[in-house]
């Protein structure tokens, strides 16, 4: 399905993807294929609201309609299924997030994206997986005007937009529907892998840290727990120095991400407190229940780091190795203690620095400790390996269907005697979710790589 897929024989340039494309395909501006969603709800007509996220128009449960909301979503736009959101705002500073999004639930949305649906002589399904390639090769981020480079209308409706045939959308729209099906199989399978081997670590580090044996005590007897900066904090009148830190964010399950360390400006003092040192175990204060608790080592990767008050750093004293800490916290038995004396909401937990303090632990001697980290080191090595490439060969799928779609609807390769071949699609979804994972639809069947 995937190989040697034919090119076009006759093709002539194309100044916006900067290639050649089929000659027999048109090329519009975006005013001759979209036109621009005006429909504002008037009188609070509808109450359905959605959201778009990764990608996905999808509805906005009631319990999530809080914090920044509108007075009256009098000024929300109606969607109808078929229509195409856009998320217009800040190209040049996000250019990761996915922008475009199809409607398949009537409802309500902020005024501040661009809704459009298609018009003849566009395809629904054609036009969205098109304005995802579009989004999805960064050419949207040459587009927008302002100091934030947002971008409007009057941008789409100049876009040049290729047309194919109606039978050759057709043909591209049933055969990226099966594509992304079968690719989104194989993420299925290595995720599900991922799991396995995560249960698998699990339960070694259980095995392995269920060996240890020592004095019984409270974490508070054997380390010390240092707050973090409150920010907006009034500094008048004291000279203040830049400093890097930390924000929960920041601190991930097994390790710390130093790619984006926001700074602050406080006063000497202040940051003397705060300051990270090599050794200590980083935990967040809330977040996941899965992950409340969980401590990552700190490796000085930053100079004169601070941390903000939402991450606590637990130093330990003599007698505890902070590796040693960090595999117990990531033990059952510390799970279970986060788990009854957390905080909990819907889907995240909290915790304090009084409970962190009163953590129950086994604390060997400092030989053994090293004795058994040698151990976990040695029996997860195959895991970690394992996960690993797991890992990265979801990344290389990810890429791969990137590269098939764009190839596919810019017209680079062509589908057209493969698609004759194909059923119908189940479903429409699977044809214009074309760069989106899809492992919460619950497919049950696995397929292996080879067969991508």
């Amino acid at each position: 399905m995937f190989a040697q897929l034919p090119q076009y024989r006759d093709t002539r340039p194309d100044e916006f993807w900067a290639t050649r494309v089929p000659a027999h395909w048109q090329s519009l501006p975006g005013m001759a294929v979209l036109v621009e969603n005006k429909r504002r709800n008037k009188d609070l007509a509808e109450s359905q609201v959605l959201s778009l996220s990764y990608g996905r128009v999808v509805v906005k449960p009631v319990e999530k309609q809080r914090g920044l909301v509108p007075d009256s979503y009098e000024g929300y736009q109606v969607l109808e299924p078929g229509n195409i959101v856009i998320r217009p705002t800040d190209l040049q500073n996000d250019q990761t997030s996915v922008r475009v999004g199809v409607v398949r639930d009537r409802g309500i949305i902020t005024s501040a994206y661009i809704g459009l649906r298609s018009k003849a002589p566009w395809m629904t399904d054609y036009a969205h997986a098109y304005l995802t390639v579009v989004d999805s090769t960064k050419r949207v981020y040459a587009m927008g005007s302002g100091l934030r480079q947002q971008l409007g209308w009057p941008d789409l409706k100049r876009m040049p937009c290729l047309v194919p045939p109606s039978e050759e959308q057709e043909a591209i729209v049933r055969y990226l529907a099966h594509a992304n099906a079968r690719i989104d199989k194989a993420i299925i399978a290595k995720r599900r892998l991922v799991d396995l081997l995560e249960e698998e670590k699990t339960a070694v580090l259980a095995r392995v840290i269920g060996e240890a044996t020592g004095d019984r005590m409270r974490l508070k007897h054997v380390a010390s727990i240092q707050t973090g900066l409150t920010l907006g904090k009034d500094y008048r009148e004291q000279p203040l120095i830049e400093y890097p830190y930390l924000r929960v964010a920041n601190v991930q399950m097994g390790h710390v991400d130093t790619t984006d360390v926001a700074t602050v400006a406080v006063p000497t003092a202040e940051a003397e407190r705060c300051t990270l040192r090599v050794g200590d175990v980083l935990m967040t204060e809330g977040g996941d229940i899965d992950k409340l608790g969980r401590g990552t080592v700190w490796d000085g990767s930053v100079d004169g780091c601070l941390h903000q008050n939402h991450v606590f750093a637990v130093r330990c004293q003599a007698r505890l190795l902070p590796e040693f800490l960090a595999a117990w916290l990531a033990a059952p038995e510390a799970r279970f203690y986060f788990y009854v004396t957390a905080k909990k909401t819907t889907n995240l937990a909290a915790t304090n620095s009084t409970t962190v303090r009163e953590l129950p632990m086994v604390v060997p001697p400092l030989d053994e400790q090293r004795r058994l980290l040698a151990l976990l080191s040695a029996q997860s090595k195959p895991v970690d390996l394992a996960k690993t490439k797991a890992a990265s060969e979801i990344e290389l799928l990810r890429e791969f269907r990137g590269r098939l779609v764009a190839d596919v609807v810019t017209g680079q390769v062509d589908v057209r005697e493969l698609a004759e071949s194909l059923p119908e699609p189940a479903a429409v979804s699977t044809a214009v979710g074309v760069l989106q994972d899809t492992a919460e639809l619950g497919v049950d069947d696995v397929m292996e790589m080879s067969e991508v």
